[in-house]
């Protein structure tokens, strides 16, 4: 495997079938699995409560509270316009060579909707989240499991001395 390029489908499977797997917890490998990524599934979704800030270190950030929305009887969540925090059912275990960036499907964009997410850090380990934005006016309704976002690796040059150690690092790993 060359250095510095997108991780294949193929690739992606010998690393989710490897020791420690890339990624766990998914719903439906073959599914998820795309030609060029991992299409990560929506395990829950919660509205956002008051403000959050961010300061120039870390001791100064200040996250909003979340209000989880339970699913109704048909396994929907029906979301009126604004933002939202989703959590994904994978976990992801970035090796010291890998780092992954997240993009919506392209669904959602066609229903008025995005996705926002931050780098994924060559040393991350955890269930991410993201930010849910409805911005179609007549809402937007989602299933739980639903693939929201392709997760895309990219291999590093070099491997990273030190990865990832910020206070993300292993959320939402609990059962």
């Amino acid at each position: 495997m060359a250095n510095g390029g997108v991780l294949s489908r193929e690739e992606l499977r010998a690393r989710i079938d490897g020791d420690p797997p890339l990624i766990a917890d998914w719903v439906d490998l073959d599914e998820q699995l795309q030609p060029n990524g991992f299409d990560l599934s929506l395990r829950s979704v919660s509205r956002l409560q008051g403000a959050g800030s961010l300061a120039r270190t870390n001791s100064g950030r200040v996250l909003p509270g979340y209000e989880e929305i339970p699913f109704v009887a048909d396994g929907f969540v029906r979301l009126e316009p604004g933002a939202y925090q989703v959590v994904f059912n994978e976990v992801v275990d970035l090796p010291p060579d890998l780092m992954a960036l997240g993009r919506p499907r392209s669904s959602l964009c066609r229903c008025g909707v995005s996705l926002v997410t931050a780098v994924w850090d060559a040393g991350y380990r955890g269930r991410s989240t993201a930010l849910l934005h409805v911005v179609n006016p007549a809402g937007f309704a989602v299933e739980k499991d639903a693939r929201l976002l392709q997760l895309v690796f990219f291999t590093l040059n070099a491997a990273t001395e030190s990865g990832y150690a910020g206070v993300y690092h292993g959320e939402h790993t609990a059962p």
